[in-house]
């Protein structure tokens, strides 16, 4: 079973390789602010550069990542997902292992519409015939919980990462240093990828 924070970089590259493919395979920097993102992400993380590292090591290893090297323009290693050809998961499929790695354990409903961006379910009952599917594999991908006390519905959660637990927000006024920290990465992920794609253009006037 993959780690917690593995859990978190496999799920942002599914759902970064879905939502924003001109950026897709993503730079370390890219990957990093998506891990850590304040939006769909349960809960929210504060990983560094060793964090990250270290789950591409291994997930590599493990057959579930590969490392782009720098070429046909761009000038920095990128990082992408196998995990789908290596399970053979359907499209439906990887956008449902997304969601739930990036937001734990879900009902159908909060699944469907969380997964439109990924992947458009015609309806409940298409969600539920995707997460059977998983749940046949072996091994089995996702499992449905029981009821627990207060809840109305039926949860699913996936069975590849461990699950978070959640965190403890702190105010936007906490940690003054972390939030400019946090702006500086995103300007220069930014930049990043603007440098990539003018070099990409460069390259096919040459």
């Amino acid at each position: 079973m993959l780690s917690v924070v593995e859990g978190r970089v496999l799920g942002c590259l599914l759902e970064k390789q879905r939502t924003t493919p001109d950026q897709y395979p993503l730079t370390m920097n890219a990957l990093i602010l998506a891990c850590n993102q304040s939006t769909a992400r349960e809960p929210t993380m504060a990983l560094e550069v060793h964090d990250v590292d270290a789950a591409i090591t291994s997930m590599k290893a493990g057959g579930l990542l590969r490392i782009v090297h720098p070429s046909h323009g761009r000038s920095v290693t990128r990082y992408r997902q196998v995990a789908d050809e290596a399970h053979g998961w359907t499209a439906a499929q990887a956008a449902l292992m997304a969601v739930l790695l990036l937001r734990g354990p879900q009902t159908v409903a909060e699944l469907r519409t969380r997964c439109e961006r990924l992947h458009d379910f015609t309806s409940i009952e298409a969600v539920e015939a995707s997460l059977s599917e998983l749940a046949a594999l072996d091994p089995p991908m996702v499992v449905r919980l029981d009821r627990a006390t207060g809840q109305k519905e039926l949860r699913w959660q996936q069975l590849m990462a461990d699950e978070a637990e959640p965190a403890v927000r702190a105010g936007p006024s906490t940690n003054p240093a972390a939030s400019a920290a946090a702006g500086l990465a995103a300007k220069v992920a930014d930049l990043e990828e603007r440098i990539a794609r003018i070099e990409a253009a460069l390259q096919e006037l040459l």
